[in-house]
């Protein structure tokens, strides 16, 4: 886990080590172990690193990193199966002088090229310049666990973890419009149909599941993608106990190999089944790694403090829970911090939480931390999916004597299915084009916003819908298209901000795959989300874990804390920055401030809070 940078150029630009090294430093919280730079014999490439030591604390894992006197890698992130690769590699005759999961990268671009991406599981992004092909190659992981944003021009072609390295080695820092509207109207943090997009114009991410090639020669760069989903390959015939049985394989795969490290390793603790999940299948390993330490966030006196279900969790499996807490107070004195670190608009104060765990995290000297992200987006676990899985249903003809309604009505689940949820699942395009409309109008109807910003930047608003009406659609939506990879992002800039790194298992690809081969029965049944992981877990866990209906979504108490006078005071002049941008109308900051909770919809007091550090 590191920061990257990299610089390939031609003789007018004029980069030397020094803006490397500008690069570089911008990015030593992410690697506070070490650093190194390299470049090529004409200097027409440079490559920077910054490095977190997790595999391999000896010098031999330093970078840049060279490879057959033809290769130089920058690696951020971790292959988890770089075990069996380099085993596999080793019986083709490879010679490995360093213990390190980048070598094994390099070493098998080398042996199969881009086709290297299909051996890989892991979270990742690196950049391989061949210096004999004159070739840059780099990629990303399949999720966007990983972070890589490029500028491009005729003379030069700038890489790197975060836009900050961009910014210091003298790109311009300009906000994007386009995408700043549809964050304040929609909330959007991402360009679902342009996913290269980032928040500054002219600065680009290379998209999840995509690898990147550069040529000098030619100097020009392709992007391709290299890992999809089918949303639709699903096996009808599994049943309950080949389900089981294979998740609980793939899963416990998926901890295990998280396990790899060679410094100590925690788990995030909420209290809710993911995280919960995450350790009852640690103790179950019975790993000579086993991690002892979980860090619970705690919000006293808030309805939705979860501190006991973590507690409990935390005594069953005789592990020493440190206790996370904090106001509006620390907010707002670390809000440039957590801006700063972010880089782009963040949807609700749950992302200082995570901060705030981290933080604590790297404080107790732990390094690497599981957390239980992903499991909601790939097996249904927010209340808005049922509609989907409903819809479905109601096409198939089977939704009423399935009983679903009524079993969702009982845990609690208050979403309504009525005659347009009916017309959308016999008529999905024209649902499509109905919810396409309905956030055009209601973005451009905004009050609060000036007719000129509106004007400029309304043309290309856009709300993309699934393509396809169903749960396992919308299952993939999320995953892949959108929603996911803001999460990632969040908990990509909030761990490396204290220089600790964060695992998944939830996104192994593999085990990915396989739940998306599940027919939507696995995912809602008798009104229970996630089903499957409930079920599998029902041994391990005790029940008013497994069987919880009070889903809460690691949620502080933000609505509290924008009714605080001081908090107040900062949305105001936050508005006040977005009025002289020409973004709001000059009588907004006079408005009252609407204090609403983390979760909830049309929450523009905050966004506007969160929209304005673009411009610091």
């Amino acid at each position: 886990m590191c920061g990257i940078a990299g610089i390939i150029q031609l003789p007018a630009a004029g980069y030397g080590r020094d803006q490397l090294q500008k690069m570089t430093l911008s990015l030593a919280h992410r690697g506070p172990d070490g650093e190194g730079d390299w470049q090529n014999p004409d200097g027409s490439v440079l490559l920077g690193h910054r490095r977190l030591s997790v595999i391999d604390l000896s010098e031999d894992g330093q970078q840049p990193m060279l490879y057959l006197g033809r290769y130089t890698i920058v690696h951020n992130g971790e292959l988890y199966n770089y075990v069996e690769l380099k085993e596999t590699l080793q019986q083709k005759g490879y010679v490995f002088r360093t213990k390190t999961d980048t070598e094994v990268i390099v070493a098998a671009y080398d042996c199969w090229q881009e086709e290297c991406l299909q051996q890989f599981d892991g979270m990742f992004a690196f950049a391989i310049w061949d210096e004999k092909k004159r070739e840059l190659f780099a990629a990303r992981d399949r999720f966007g666990e990983k972070p890589f944003y490029y500028y491009y021009d005729h003379q030069r072609f700038l890489f790197a973890s975060e836009m900050k390295a961009l910014w210091a080695a003298g790109i311009e820092k300009s906000p994007n419009q386009k995408m700043l509207f549809n964050f304040i109207t929609i909330g959007y943090t991402d360009n679902p149909a342009r996913p290269e997009e980032s928040f500054f114009e002219h600065i680009f991410k290379l998209p999840a599941a995509s690898y990147l090639k550069f040529s000098y020669i030619y100097f020009q760069y392709t992007v391709k993608n290299y890992w999809d989903i089918d949303p639709e390959a699903e096996d009808p015939d599994i049943t309950d106990e080949e389900a089981a049985e294979e998740f609980i394989a793939l899963f416990q795969t998926a901890v295990q190999r998280r396990l790899r490290s060679d410094v100590a390793v925690g788990t995030s603790l909420s209290g809710g089944l993911d995280s919960s999940s995450i350790v009852a299948m640690l103790q179950a390993l019975k790993s000579g790694n086993r991690p002892q330490h979980c860090f619970t966030a705690v919000f006293d006196g808030f309805e939705k403090n979860e501190a006991a279900f973590a507690a409990e969790v935390a005594r069953q499996y005789d592990l020493q829970q440190h206790l996370v807490s904090f106001s509006e107070k620390e907010l707002l004195q670390d809000w440039d911090k957590l801006c700063y670190q972010q880089e782009e608009p963040i949807g609700s104060a749950s992302i200082y939480a995570q901060y705030k765990v981290y933080e604590r995290a790297r404080q107790e000297g732990i390094t690497v931390l599981l957390d239980g992200q992903g499991a909601d987006e790939t097996m249904a676990g927010y209340s808005s999916y049922y509609k989907w899985y409903w819809q479905e249903l109601f096409r198939k003809r089977k939704l009423y004597r399935s009983n679903e309604l009524r079993f969702a009505k009982e845990r609690g689940i208050r979403e309504s299915f009525d005659y347009r949820n009916m017309i959308a699942a016999y008529f999905p395009s024209f649902a499509s084009v109905v919810l396409e409309r309905q956030y055009l109008v209601k973005a451009i109807s905004q009050e609060d916003l000036t007719k000129d910003f509106v004007r400029l930047q309304s043309k290309e608003a856009y709300y993309t819908p699934p393509e396809y009406f169903n749960l396992n659609g919308v299952l993939y939506f999320n995953t892949c298209i959108h929603g996911l990879e803001e999460l990632l992002r969040y908990a990509d800039r909030n761990s490396m901000a204290h220089g600790c790194e964060v695992r998944l298992p939830f996104l192994s690809h593999e085990l990915v795959e396989f739940i998306f081969t599940l027919p939507s029965k696995y995912k809602i049944r008798q009104g229970w989300s996630k089903w499957l992981l409930r079920k599998t877990m029902d041994p391990l866990l005790p029940a008013g874990i497994t069987w919880r209906t009070d889903k809460v979504g690691f949620e502080p108490p933000q609505q509290q804390w924008m009714t605080a006078p001081a908090m107040q005071e900062a949305i105001r002049e936050a508005k006040k920055t977005l009025v002289r941008e020409n973004i709001l109308q000059a009588d907004v900051p006079d408005k009252p401030v609407q204090a609403l909770s983390a979760h909830a919809p049309d929450n523009y007091d905050w966004r506007y809070f969160s929209a304005a550090s673009l411009f610091k």
